[in-house]
């Protein structure tokens, strides 16, 4: 079997954050497409999983999200035929039938971000300097990553988008973690039974490392038994 990895970036980063680990990931003889969703107008949960939706190639996927992206899988795997799936430093989906955005403290800090117009400031300014300039490897990718930012509403992150109850159920599913900013969602992914890894490195590891990135998802999805 010739599993087609489907990477999903955040879409508070865009889709450049994946670019390199997906050409890792190529390099390596995995069949796989990077969806870039296409955001426009009032975004909204509903709207960016409609995205999502639409992007996602026809047949059998194993889908590898990033970040806020984990949340999606739970409603994917309910319109698509989902057979895995890899997270990678990633949000994880509850059993809920609704699903936050995001928690209550980081929402707290964003309501002092929004603008007038209810936007927030792309995702690299929502945190101090020196922070931001250590996630990247060299200035040129992250004009790269920049570019490709989106100014969310603030309505986006305290909505909630639909879950699928039981969804892990039916999917087989591997988390990949770097450092330990996902701790509890690990602990959670151990649980569930799930395989799981760490690698050490920030949130944007994908970027700083793609070949080691891309070494970890492909072992994963060989121990998930998709390659059979």
């Amino acid at each position: 079997m010739d599993p087609h990895l489907v990477t999903l970036p955040s879409p508070l980063l865009g889709p450049s954050s994946w670019d390199p680990a997906a050409r890792a990931l190529r390099l390596l003889g995995r069949r796989v497409t990077t969806v870039h969703p296409r955001l426009s107008g009032s975004v909204s949960p509903a709207g960016v999983l409609d995205a999502f939706a639409a992007a996602l190639p026809e047949g059998e996927l194993v889908l590898v999200p990033h970040s806020n992206a984990g949340l999606y899988v739970a409603a994917l795997s309910a319109r698509h035929r989902v057979i895995g799936a890899v997270l990678v430093d990633a949000a994880l989906a509850t059993d809920e039938e609704r699903i936050p955005l995001a928690p209550p403290g980081l929402l707290e800090v964003l309501r002092g971000l929004a603008r007038p117009d209810g936007l927030l400031p792309p995702w690299t300014q929502w945190w101090d300097a020196a922070s931001v300039a250590g996630l990247f490897a060299d200035d040129a990718t992250r004009a790269r990553v920049e570019a490709g930012q989106p100014r969310l509403p603030l309505a986006y992150l305290e909505a909630d988008l639909p879950g699928s109850p039981r969804w892990h159920e039916r999917v087989a599913a591997a988390y990949v973690a770097f450092g330990d900013t996902y701790a509890e969602e690990v602990a959670t992914a151990r649980a569930l039974g799930w395989p799981t890894a760490t690698l050490v490195g920030r949130h944007l590891h994908l970027l700083a490392d793609p070949e080691a990135v891309a070494a970890q998802v492909s072992a994963m999805v060989t121990r998930l038994g998709l390659d059979d």
